[in-house]
């Protein structure tokens, strides 16, 4: 599939909103991409986001930055979705479901008509249930759909972890598996520090609370972090944004990373007609593998709950 389309690194970016701006705003700083596009139903919001952004021009690599429109997803080698509605005073989450499934249907539709060659990454909530969305709009193979899934998760339970424990968070290796919400839980079985599993570890740090209950105020910590932040502020978009180009690098740099992004299961831990974020190899292609972990009996039954949970959303958009 990396054919020449693919040294362009055009990455086309549907929604200029907080997330979709900061996203675009940190992709420049890195210099992943050679060309950012800009999106949105607000037209003049993307002008104005490129525009201020172009304005910085000489402060990071070489890079074009413009609003588009549809017709840019022709030669992308990536486009991220982070458009979607806000659930209004009253709505059900099964109603801004639906209303969230229309705007990915309609993007994919816009996206398909331009015969794009593209990777999609979606990132609009809720990621699981829109990935699949996608995937099944789209009739591609299933890797070339992701959503961003558990990523940002596991970026905060590492966060946790190093804060308790007195060490640098880039030598805690530890996974979010599941949904993004409330569905999701902590592979600990393979989570490590420096190299260590995590009980070896604790024996010889005593500085956090290693048992049942230290446990589940560490989960509840990072499942909670998204609303103390909304709580504050109104909305996230830094962490995310960062996430995202952790994802966008593994694709442009095709470097066969290990994300926990959202991935369409077709059989792996025994699911299937269902995408939630596991542990893939992230790659030019999307996600080429899903790594089947060995999961204890306690971490299987949270991630069959947190399949199950899912499904039954997707059957009543009439997916399945």
């Amino acid at each position: 599939m990396e054919t020449e389309h693919w040294k362009a690194r055009k990455v086309v970016i549907v929604g200029a909103g907080a997330v979709g701006s900061t996203y675009a705003y940190t992709l420049a700083l890195r210099g992943l991409a050679d060309e950012i596009v800009l999106i949105d139903y607000n037209r003049d919001l993307a002008k104005g986001q490129a525009l201020d952004m172009m304005h910085g021009q000489a402060f990071f690599p070489s890079i074009q930055i413009r609003d588009g429109d549809q017709s840019d997803y022709a030669d992308a080698a990536l486009i991220v979705i982070t458009a979607g509605a806000k659930q209004q005073p009253g709505e059900s989450r099964l109603q801004l479901v639906q209303k969230n499934a229309a705007i990915i249907n309609g993007c994919m539709d816009q996206i398909l008509a331009q015969n794009s060659p593209a990777v999609v990454l979606i990132v609009s909530n809720p990621v699981d249930i829109l990935t699949y969305v996608a995937h099944k709009r789209s009739g591609w193979p299933r890797g070339r759909v992701l959503g961003s899934g558990t990523v940002l998760d596991s970026a905060r339970f590492r966060h946790q972890l190093a804060t308790r424990c007195g060490v640098d968070v880039h030598n805690v290796h530890a996974h979010i598996m599941g949904e993004h919400g409330d569905s999701e839980f902590a592979a600990w079985s393979i989570t490590n520090m420096a190299g260590m599993p995590i009980e070896q570890f604790c024996k010889s740090c005593a500085k956090c609370d290693n048992s049942e209950l230290g446990r589940k105020a560490i989960v509840h910590a990072v499942r909670h972090s998204a609303y103390h932040i909304i709580d504050y502020k109104g909305a996230t978009w830094f962490a995310v944004a960062l996430a995202m180009t952790q994802i966008t690098a593994a694709i442009l740099r095709n470097q066969s990373s290990v994300l926990t992004v959202s991935a369409v299961l077709d059989g792996e831990y025994g699911e299937q007609g269902v995408a939630l974020g596991v542990p893939s190899i992230v790659s030019v292609n999307g996600v080429d593998q899903v790594l089947e972990v060995a999961l204890p009996p306690d971490e299987s039954k949270a991630f069959h709950n947190s399949a199950a949970t899912l499904r039954e959303i997707i059957a009543s958009l009439g997916l399945n």
